[in-house]
């Protein structure tokens, strides 16, 4: 996911993008799906790296887990980026839709239902059309998933919070990025985080969906870089 990033922002900061609970090394563990369970790996995970502030950010559920993290270590976070993500909570139908994928990836013992249920609107229609390596690549990340963990993760995105009061009470400076394409993220949802945060900057990347990391990875760190610089 991060592989770009790590070389072309490396004269910039030290980069650090661990593997979430149950992906990669990482193992899941038996605790129940909740986002302050990932908080707390991240913890400690600083803790042990000597780290007592730094700029966190993530997309798409790495922006939930970025806002959650805020709500419990404030005085931890030197800056925010909030790429393809929301501060409102899952309504009624989204998160039965999300518990309904957790129940077929842990009854498929397959990723598939992530292609089926996500893939679709993950990319944006240029990024389809014009680099089918790019969207190749996402494709076969999300089929190499390990659905225990996948499940997971959908379990603790349902259950998880509004974060408009922890918005309200950042003082730090934040990016908010966003993908022009993106078909789960709406402009309202990204109006509505820039309007409560007190100092947010907005920068949408042009024929891009939900990953703009990958499907724009050079205005996407152009993008990291400004705030860096402002921090």
């Amino acid at each position: 996911m991060w592989a770009t990033q790590h070389w072309l922002l490396a004269d910039t900061c030290r980069l650090i993008t661990p593997d979430q609970r149950g992906w990669g090394d990482s193992p899941l563990g038996d605790e129940k799906p909740s986002m302050d369970v990932l908080v707390d790996d991240l913890a400690l995970l600083l803790d042990d790296l000597k780290l007592e502030k730094v700029v966190l950010g993530g997309l798409s559920m790495g922006g939930y887990v970025t806002m959650a993290f805020l709500r419990r270590y404030p005085e931890r976070v030197l800056g925010m980026v909030l790429a393809n993500t929301k501060a409102s909570a899952d309504n009624e139908n989204a998160a039965a839709n999300r518990i309904g994928i957790a129940h077929a990836l842990e009854h498929t013992h397959s990723a598939e239902p992530l292609i089926e249920n996500v893939f679709t609107n993950l990319l944006g229609s240029t990024t389809r059309e014009t680099k089918p390596a790019v969207a190749e690549a996402a494709r076969a990340a999300i089929l190499a998933a390990p659905p225990d963990a996948a499940a997971w993760a959908e379990y603790a995105m349902a259950s998880r919070v509004s974060s408009f009061d922890v918005l309200e009470r950042a003082d730090v400076p934040t990016l908010i990025i966003s993908g022009e394409e993106d078909a789960l993220i709406t402009d309202a949802d990204v109006a509505a985080m820039a309007d409560v945060l007190p100092d947010a900057q907005v920068v949408q990347i042009p024929h891009a969906g939900h990953l703009t990391a990958i499907e724009d990875p050079t205005a996407f760190d152009g993008a990291v870089r400004a705030l860096l610089a402002r921090v």
